[in-house]
Parts: structure tokens; sequence; C-alpha cells
């Protein structure tokens, strides 16, 4: 996924929710500022900066398990399922559960806003994190990005890339995860620990997944694929605000 094919997507997300662009390439840019070390020499300079490159993963022709952190996710079948991928990319608290079962992850992908304390702890054991700015987590980047390893942290955007800070899609942490595989050559996309119609989120998540699904339809279009969390749902998602 490149910016020029994300943007009109970005916006149509700014507009419904009300988002302010401008806050949320304040925390990109703030978040770039983060990952600098105090010894990097030319301030401003993202591009100086050692963190950790995706491409890594070689995540090319695998079958990746993206692992969201429905309650359904605390099962031996799930996390068996996720266990049976090539590779796990989970999102937020997904990394703790999957740990309570045995299950290791190649990837973490968060905003920080449930487990930040495992986020680092994760970067710090010489596991990548994708962490994620946008215009309501500054507060959070600036507590906990400078508490990880920088070595192991992908920075991204929901806003333009900025130096270090990448952009590969997506919208929510688990989307962002199967949007994140898709770009670096995933073969199969499995959809763990997912629930659209979760009773225990609040409104706003609620719309977020919303648009997580709208989204993953698109990209189910986009890879010539279907997924299996969106059978019998698919032909009710709106998608008039994605690209043909």
């Amino acid at each position: 996924m490149e910016f020029d094919e994300w943007e009109p997507v970005y916006e149509a997300i700014l507009a419904d929710f009300g988002f302010d662009r401008a806050a949320d390439e304040r925390a990109r840019d703030r978040l770039c500022e983060r990952c600098r070390s105090p010894t990097d020499a030319t301030p401003g300079d993202g591009d100086a900066t050692a963190t950790f490159d995706p491409d890594s993963l070689t995540l090319a022709g695998k079958s990746v398990a993206v692992v969201g952190a429905a309650p359904s996710l605390d099962t031996v079948s799930e996390a068996e399922r996720a266990a049976a991928a090539d590779a796990v990319l989970a999102a937020s608290t997904a990394v703790d559960v999957l740990a309570g079962r045995g299950v290791d992850v190649d990837l973490m992908v968060t905003d920080l806003d449930k487990n930040p304390e495992t986020a680092v702890a994760v970067t710090r054991s010489g596991t990548p994190v994708a962490v994620h700015a946008h215009g309501d987590n500054l507060p959070a980047v600036e507590r906990w990005v400078p508490e990880m390893d920088r070595e192991w942290l992908v920075p991204t955007t929901q806003a333009a890339p900025v130096g270090v800070v990448r952009n590969f899609g997506g919208f929510t942490d688990g989307d962002r995860a199967a949007f994140l595989a898709d770009h670096f050559g995933a073969a199969e996309l499995t959809f763990v620990g997912w629930d659209f119609d979760d009773p225990t989120v609040d409104p706003m998540k609620r719309r977020k997944l919303r648009w997580a699904e709208r989204l993953l339809c698109w990209l189910e279009r986009r890879r010539g694929e279907r997924f299996a969390l969106l059978d019998g749902r698919r032909e009710d998602v709106d998608t008039t605000a994605l690209p043909g």
C-alpha cells in the first residue's frame, strides 16, 4: 500500500470521525523525533535513526495469522490456529493472551492505548513492535516510546509517511497488521481472535470495527482473496468510500 492509494480512504475516515489531520501529523512528527537517540547528529533528520525494517520479517510467501483481541482468542483452539501459521502478527492485548497460551508473536501492532508496558517489554526482548501515532495518543507516544529499544521499533502513522515513520495502510491495530502483512508479501492471511460484533466494546470502538470491516473488504479485493471472517457479512458492508 502506497500513500497515494491510502490517502482518499484516510480522508474518508477523518471526515466520518471528525478527526484532525493536523493532530495526526503532529503526533507523527513527534514519534519520528522520539525514535531518535540523544546522540543522533542532525536534529529533525528521522532517516538517521536505526529502527526495525519489517522486511526483515521475511513474510513474502508465508501464511500469516493476524490476531485480534476478541474474547474468543483465549481458547486453546484459537491459540492453535495462530501457532499453525508461519508468522504471527498480533494486535495490542492479543500479545498477552497468546503469551498465556505459549504462543510467541513475530510482530506486535499497537497504538499504546491498552498495554504499553507489554510493548516496551516486547522490544526489549528482541521482537519488533509497530507503534502507531495519531492525534489522540500523543501523551502515550511521549511516555512510552523513549523506553523502547529503537532497534525493534516500527513507527507508523495514518497520515503521510515522514522519515522513519511508515504508513502501510489500515486504521485499527488489527487491520493495520493485515495491511502490513500484505505490504510485505504474505501469501495467505488467517484471522484469529476477531469479532466485529464484540458486545464488550464501547460505541467508539464499535464504529472503528465497522471501518476495520470495510478495510478488510477492500484488502481482500486488492489481494484477490476471500477472508473467511467476512463470509456472510461482505454483502452488507458499505464500501462506497473505498476505491474500486
